[in-house]
């Protein structure tokens, strides 16, 4: 059995906010003294809100993803329907909320399949993911302005092989992907 790890926090000597951009995202310096008596005069935290991604599934079995250009790395690829937890929603209403958004699916079955650290080393949030099953079109797209969001329908085969070719590069959306795989064998 594996033991259960003891938690070792560091010591916050100081702190000081360098960004401030409300809910979306904030920046923070630390001065922190590790359980050793090691001080490190400058260590950089990102406050981000939570995020929620979908494994969405078809009552027939097909996978509901999407494609989008990322400005950051400067490509398209595959995704998860994926977005932020807005304030007073839990986890799934967000989940509930972006599939209708994004894609126009709802319904089905749904429950929480994994949470994740986006980067627990300079992150504060957490993003969750959930399963929806029998899920099928209830509408249509209300995309935001900074949203260009294309809705793709892949079979179980095809995800596996956009994960294994590598166009599946966003870490949140591909490790749960590969643990559905895993645990749901055909």
């Amino acid at each position: 059995m594996i033991p259960k790890l003891p938690n070792r926090p560091w010591k916050v000597l100081k702190s000081e906010q360098l960004l401030n951009r409300g809910t979306w995202m904030n920046l923070r310096v630390e001065e922190v003294q590790l359980p050793s008596g090691s001080i490190v005069p400058e260590w950089f935290i990102l406050d981000f809100p939570d995020w929620v991604n979908v494994i969405a599934i078809t009552r027939d079995g097909r996978f509901v993803m999407e494609d989008q250009y990322r400005h950051a790395i400067g490509e398209t690829h595959f995704e998860l329907v994926a977005g932020v937890i807005d304030p007073g929603e839990t986890p799934l209403q967000a989940a509930q909320r972006e599939l209708s958004e994004e894609t126009g699916y709802g319904g089905g079955e749904w429950r929480l399949f994994m949470t994740l650290s986006p980067n627990p080393t300079n992150h504060t949030n957490l993003a969750y993911t959930f399963l929806a099953t029998g899920v099928e079109p209830l509408g249509h797209q209300h995309q935001e302005p900074t949203e260009d969001i294309h809705i793709d329908i892949f079979t179980r085969e095809e995800v596996q092989q956009l994960l294994a070719t590598g166009q599946i590069i966003q870490a949140m959306h591909a490790a749960p992907l590969w643990k559905y795989m895993a645990e749901s064998p055909l």
